[in-house]
């Protein structure tokens, strides 16, 4: 892919070739280290490092899919799990946005749409953290999505109201008759799942605490997506 980047953008010579561009683009995503880092253990410049990485990154989060490619193809009865996490960032107390009182912490509310296994099918851009999971569901199209092509959805009580494919606990399920309480058990057992998506993509240390530019997570979420799916069709 960066081969074919190079040729569109009638690249002739660059200092290092696409894969020890590629090897940089990795190391920074697995190892969170600084571009100074980077550009030292390859012989290039802080801001070489930077532009090449975030040319690697681009490239990569072109090819992730889209939300309505991620729900097309599913199985005659088959479900999702959607569920959404905090990716912590480096913000002071000033950035109110991005604060979530939840998580008592600065970060970006990520969107998953996961298969029944656990599987990531679509990852969303990143919103500020205080967002509610809810919101940034109907913000980004999933509630809408999922209803109109009549997808079951497994959802914790943050979703509660989205619509009617969404299925997501009973509250006070102890005070519930049996039926309730063992649909609870039940919904909790393979909504489960839906946290190996999560697990895979902060298996990348840089997502374990950004310190870039918040609207540069989205492109690092997506790239990340990308190199999922190779992983899983190879």
């Amino acid at each position: 892919m960066l081969h074919e980047r190079r040729l569109a953008c009638n690249t002739r010579w660059r200092k290092l070739g696409c894969f020890k561009q590629a090897l940089l683009a990795l190391v920074h995503l697995r190892k969170n280290e600084t571009f100074s880092q980077l550009g030292a253990g390859l012989g290039v410049s802080q801001v070489t490092a930077w532009r090449y990485v975030d040319e690697a990154l681009g490239v990569l989060a072109g090819w992730a899919p889209g939300l309505h490619e991620a729900l097309t193809g599913l199985g005659e009865g088959a479900h999702v799990i959607v569920d959404g996490t905090l990716i912590p960032i480096d913000r002071i107390g000033a950035d109110e946005p991005y604060y979530s009182m939840k998580h008592r912490k600065h970060g970006v509310n990520v969107q998953v749409i996961a298969r029944s296994d656990g599987t990531p099918r679509w990852f969303s851009r990143a919103t500020p953290g205080r967002t509610h999971d809810l919101t940034a569901a109907r913000a980004h199209g999933i509630v809408q999505a999922c209803l109109t092509r009549q997808i079951l959805v497994l959802a914790d009580r943050a979703y509660q109201g989205a619509g009617a494919t969404f299925r997501t606990l009973y509250y006070h399920h102890r005070e519930q008759r049996e039926h309730y309480q063992q649909f609870n058990r039940d919904h909790a057992r393979l909504r489960a799942l839906g946290e190996r998506a999560f697990a895979r993509l902060k298996s990348w240390r840089l997502l374990r605490r950004a310190r870039c530019f918040t609207r540069r997570i989205s492109t690092i979420v997506q790239a990340v997506h990308t190199l999922l799916t190779c992983s899983y069709s190879g």
